[in-house]
């Protein structure tokens, strides 16, 4: 193996590894902001399911555009 080829294999395990943060952060920001604006217009916790959902769809955005990235090797 070629130092270039080794840098891109630690290049591409280490987006793999950030992934889960990514998947992790996707679904707290959406919560954060749908408690936010829960509080804003005072509809708990209806924003909060909506913000979730959408963190949750951002997260599982995330890991299809992985594996998607993962089928080229």
């Amino acid at each position: 193996m070629t130092n270039k080829e080794t840098g891109n294999t630690i290049r591409e395990l280490g987006y793999f590894a950030s992934l889960g943060i990514s998947v992790a952060l996707s679904i707290f920001i959406g919560l954060g902001v749908g408690l936010w604006l829960d509080k804003k217009f005072e509809t708990t916790p209806v924003l909060m399911f909506v913000g979730l959902l959408l963190g949750i769809a951002a997260g599982f955005s995330n890991i299809v555009r992985a594996g998607k990235k993962g089928k080229k090797f």
